[in-house]
């Protein structure tokens, strides 16, 4: 498979957008899954109240991979996710989500070759301001025993 082809016609083209809705009991229940005690987590009556910095990592694009993207044979597996916050997010704030296809790169493991991708997506409030942005990475390996 030809990664840098790949990379000129899909890498940092938007094939994705959500509007996403976020709710004062979603962000508590999240910030208290992850072990959060802070008020500002897990009180909405606390006047800073907001979501913790990695609650987007937990949107989803409706699209997994963009319009004519190769099947990569192999087994695919979760790789991670990163979430970097610029500017917090907030209950009753709407936020739109553009996904995109950040990286494609190779790399040899025990188990054999393995590509990775990382969908990246930017999350922009009402006014177009970039809010923050969440890396979806998957690893696709060689199925054992080939």
């Amino acid at each position: 498979m030809d990664i840098e082809a790949l990379k000129e016609e899909f890498l940092h083209k938007d094939f994705d957008e959500q509007t996403f809705e976020i709710d004062a009991d979603d962000v508590v229940n999240f910030a208290l899954a992850c072990g959060e005690v802070a008020p500002r987590y897990t009180d909405p009556g606390h006047p800073d109240f907001q979501a913790p910095p990695t609650f987007a990592s937990s949107f989803q694009a409706g699209r997994r991979m963009p319009e004519g993207f190769p099947k990569i044979p192999g087994l695919g597996m979760d790789a991670g996710k990163a979430a970097s916050l610029k500017y917090p997010i907030r209950p009753g704030v709407p936020l739109v989500g553009r996904t995109h296809l950040h990286d494609i790169y190779l790399k040899t493991g025990r188990s054999g070759p393995m590509t990775f991708l990382v969908m990246r997506m930017e999350l922009y409030d009402p006014d177009g301001v970039q809010v923050a942005t969440a890396d979806t990475s998957v690893v696709i390996r060689e199925r054992p025993g080939k």
